[in-house]
Formats: structure tokens, C-alpha cells, sequence
């Protein structure tokens, strides 16, 4: 009966202390600034290899940093954004990284640059861009109609070496 309790007791101590990191892993996720105006497509950054392992983004017309990504293999536009705690994709980015919408448990309450809605915590397996890659991040899914691009957010960011931004350009170092 001790046992059980003892048990029981560090099985609840663990969750009480992991639980409160997970749940602060996003606090913002804020949605790309809204226009009718598109950037042109030449606008748009491209990754540029600065050396072996290093990858550099140019800003685009209105200074952000975007570009192709491949995640869990598979490509998608991504903006890299500083001010999201976590990499934060929509609904049918999930079902193309091969994650089972219906499987997914919408459980977290989500603070956007939108107001709250649920997202639900998935781990994926890489995130790659140029030479830069990375395992094993977190990340949450959100609803398509709360979220209308991938964000490329701390959880990808805080497992790199550095970056770093300078002259109109965002700088990966793995």
C-alpha cells in the first residue's frame, strides 16, 4: 500500500511540474499581419547558404522572414516569428505532415494575437531549412480558421546555436 502511494505521489509531482511548462510553451501565436495585398512572389525570401550549416533569410517588402521549410519531410512556407513561443501550424498543414486531424486532442487553451482558441500539442520529427535541421520540437495545431500559416516560432529557434538579425537579414546557426 506504501508503494502504491509513493508511486502515485511522483507520478502527481511529475505532472504538477510538467504540465505548467507545457502549458507556457505558447503564450502568443500571432497571426501574420493581415492586407489584400499580396508580395510578389520574386519578393519573397529565399534561404541563402552563408557556410556549411548556416542559413541566412532576407526580409521581404514589409520585413518579414518566410521561406520554404521541410517538416517531418515535407515542404512547407513557414514565417519565422520571434514573438510565437512555439512552431504553430493549421489543421491541413497537420494532415500533410501525415497527423491524423480527428487523433489530435485540441486540449491547450491558446492566447493569439486573435484571441483564444484550443490547440493540440504534437512533437515533430525535424524541421529543416537549407543546411540547418532540427529535431524533435514541439509544436501545437491550431484550427485552419484560427491559423492561415505556419509559424516558425521559439520552440524551433531556442534549439539553435544562435541567430541572429542584421542588415534586413535573419541568420540560423545550428
Amino acid at each position: 500500500m506504501l508503494l502504491r502511494t509513493l508511486v502515485f505521489a511522483g507520478l502527481a509531482a511529475l505532472l504538477a511540474t510538467q504540465i505548467p511548462a507545457v502549458m507556457t510553451l505558447v503564450d502568443r501565436v500571432p497571426e501574420p499581419a493581415s492586407g489584400t495585398a499580396e508580395t510578389p512572389s520574386s519578393a519573397k525570401a529565399q534561404p541563402a547558404s552563408v557556410s556549411p550549416g548556416r542559413v541566412r533569410l532576407s526580409a521581404d517588402g514589409r520585413g518579414h522572414f518566410s521561406g520554404q521549410f521541410r517538416i517531418n519531410g515535407k515542404t512547407v512556407e513557414g514565417l519565422v516569428d520571434t514573438g510565437a513561443s512555439a512552431v504553430t501550424i493549421n489543421e491541413s498543414t497537420a494532415r500533410k505532415l501525415g497527423f491524423g486531424v480527428n487523433s489530435l486532442d485540441f486540449r491547450y487553451q491558446m492566447n493569439t494575437a486573435n484571441g483564444k482558441t484550443d490547440g493540440a500539442r504534437i512533437i515533430l520529427d525535424r524541421i529543416e531549412i537549407g543546411n540547418v535541421r532540427v529535431r524533435q520540437v514541439d509544436a501545437f495545431v491550431l484550427r485552419d480558421e484560427a491559423l492561415s500559416s505556419t509559424l516558425i516560432g521559439m520552440t524551433f529557434l531556442k534549439k539553435l546555436k544562435s541567430f541572429q538579425v542584421e542588415d534586413g537579414s535573419l541568420t540560423l546557426i545550428p
